[in-house]
């Protein structure tokens, strides 16, 4: 991903799978009772309100400059109430999943379309895997439970079914999330952590023969 055209497509993509990310949270958050995000106006597709400094821009831009095996970024989170929520660590969980789930949903229906356009130009082909591979990478890496990411929202919900302190203490270390996250990133804990499942989920989605460039 050396050239600026695939780079452009590469932030395009990125950009609004995090998006569909982002608003399936809040989407999801007011079905169950809790209309934050709509009054804060993030229940659009608009990129504006969504775009966040450095996990939409300059996250995406650094990994791709260092040459990173796994590429990712985020938007600016949806706010949810979550007190507004008819049950509390139920609901947690199925707001936390809503996004990962969206990802997922949209790296099957890229797939799908890959998977029956056999005669599609090199360009449309790039962007179906594309938009696969991310939408993957972005599923899996926020089903690490660690804060501030989807996963350790559901971890944080289990443990309050045991002791809601457990609860409360582990949705507390989200104000380290971001010295968390880059300690994984420098370390290559991320790396170790997702290619191996994305390697499997790639070949299983695109076939074992589709240039999956990693």
């Amino acid at each position: 991903m050396s050239d600026p055209i695939s780079i452009a497509i590469f932030l395009f993509i990125l950009l609004f799978s995090v998006i569909f990310h982002e608003v399936a949270h809040g989407v999801m958050a007011e079905k169950l009772g809790d209309p934050t995000a709509r009054e804060a106006g993030r229940l659009t597709l608009n990129p504006i309100p969504h775009i966040d400094l450095f996990g939409s821009i300059l996250l995406p831009i650094f990994l791709l400059l260092i040459h990173s095996p796994i590429l990712f970024g985020a938007a600016r989170p949806v706010p949810v109430d979550y007190r507004n929520l008819r049950n509390l660590k139920r609901d947690m969980i199925l707001v936390s999943l809503a996004g990962v789930a969206t990802n997922f949903l949209l790296a099957i229906i890229a797939a799908v379309v890959y998977r029956l356009t056999p005669n599609l130009s090199d360009m449309g082909q790039m962007l179906l895997i594309e938009t696969v591979s991310l939408n993957l990478v972005l599923g899996l890496f926020n089903l690490i439970p660690i804060p501030p990411l989807d996963g350790s929202k559901v971890l944080a919900s289990l443990f309050g079914f045991l002791d809601r302190r457990w609860m409360y203490a582990m949705l507390s270390l989200e104000r380290y999330g971001f010295i968390i996250l880059i300690i994984f990133l420098y370390t290559g804990l991320i790396q170790t952590i997702l290619l191996p499942p994305l390697g499997f989920l790639l070949k299983l989605l695109l076939g074992p023969n589709a240039p999956l460039g990693f």
